[in-house]
């Protein structure tokens, strides 16, 4: 896994062994080849883990919408790659059957409606005989259990009626997100059964539905948090990147011909409609900043020994040994050795002139 350092805030770019340096804004400064004298600059660094990844669907955002109802397929309004929102009708069942059952309904509540009406009826006469002694307690009672019953019946004749009434509201099948519709799996004019399992008319991919899951070597995990910022490249558009941010992080590891590596999930801010499921992408994470020191390569002599710079002083050139971190552009970070007053010369190569 390599990790490679981001100067802000510019961008001037090189690569040397496992590190990068990055520079994201000019400095202003006289280039190597106009003086021969500069100074460390001190400028942020941001540290960059690099893994692969894949563009994967979120849990739930594929959904498959199928029929609560069997009948015919009276109209189909989507075909693959439609675009629909949430709520919009995406078939209708054929209505008939339910139509004729709600009349059938209807027409029993209106027939249990007119038997309460008339054991009521029965019952209030009943009640003042009975008060007067004209008829027997017991043939009051029969029919106050009798007009109970009417009344219970016509309640149930009610719910009857609004169960058929739901399953009309079902005759329509409207989309329950936004999205693209990824799959139809009927046509108009089939019959469906909705038995044990609705079957399926259309899968539906959610307008958000695309994550990157990114695969980082146990050696940089630790450095990930939720919320570094992210950086990441697929081969279909290959001049264009794409910015993200860390979601979370696998508990668990994921073990590959022997290399531990943890998924980092991570949100795509932009542009992920461009994006397709299972696409290859090449991953930038930016984990860290801190103040470096920074000065230009040619600027550094390359020994056995070590690493050293020719400093400018009222006695002469003076050679001392420096601590790069790295090397990677124009720009090297210099981690021990010089300060920011030093005056540094630049090394004859790069002014035109001999080697020293």
């Amino acid at each position: 896994m390599k990790r490679i350092w981001i100067v802000l805030p510019v961008l001037v770019a090189g690569a040397v062994g496992a590190g990068i340096y990055v520079v994201r804004a000019s400095d202003g400064k006289p280039s190597a080849r106009d003086a021969r004298i500069v100074h460390p600059e001190r400028r942020i660094l941001a540290t960059i883990v690099n893994a692969t990844g894949t563009v994967k669907l979120r849990v739930g955002s594929e959904v498959r919408v199928g029929s609560q109802l069997s009948g015919i397929v009276k109209k189909l309004n989507v075909t693959v790659g439609s675009r629909v929102r949430r709520g919009d009708v995406i078939a209708e069942i054929d209505d008939t059957t339910i139509l004729a059952r709600l009349a059938d309904a209807e027409a029993q509540n209106h027939l249990d409606g007119a038997s309460l009406e008339r054991a009521r009826v029965d019952y209030e006469r009943a009640e003042k005989l009975a008060g007067q002694g004209l008829i027997p307690l017991q043939q009051e009672q029969d029919l106050q259990l009798a007009y109970g019953e009417a009344e219970a019946r016509y309640q149930k004749s009610l719910r009857d009626r609004d169960l058929v009434k739901v399953d009309l509201d079902y005759v329509a099948i409207r989309a329950p997100i936004s999205g693209i519709v990824a799959s139809v799996s009927t046509q108009e004019g089939e019959t469906v059964a909705a038995s044990f399992t609705a079957p399926t008319f259309v899968t539906i991919i959610a307008d958000d539905a695309l994550q990157l899951v990114a695969m980082v070597d146990e050696t940089d995990i630790a450095n990930i948090r939720p919320g570094n910022p992210v950086t990441f490249s697929v081969d279909s558009y290959a001049t264009r990147t794409f910015p993200g941010s860390v979601v979370s992080i696998a508990p668990k590891a994921t073990i590959v011909s022997g290399v531990v590596n943890y998924e980092v999930t991570i949100n795509i801010k932009k542009d992920a409609a461009r994006l397709k499921p299972d696409m290859t992408a090449n991953v930038s994470i930016e984990t860290a900043e801190h103040e470096a020191l920074l000065l230009p390569k040619s600027a550094i002599v390359q020994k056995e020994e070590g690493s050293f710079v020719d400093l400018a002083t009222s006695a002469g050139p003076e050679r001392r040994a420096v601590t790069t971190g790295g090397g990677g552009g124009t720009m090297v970070e210099i981690k021990k050795g010089l300060a920011e007053s030093d005056n540094v010369l630049l090394q004859a190569e790069a002014t035109g002139g001999q080697n020293q």
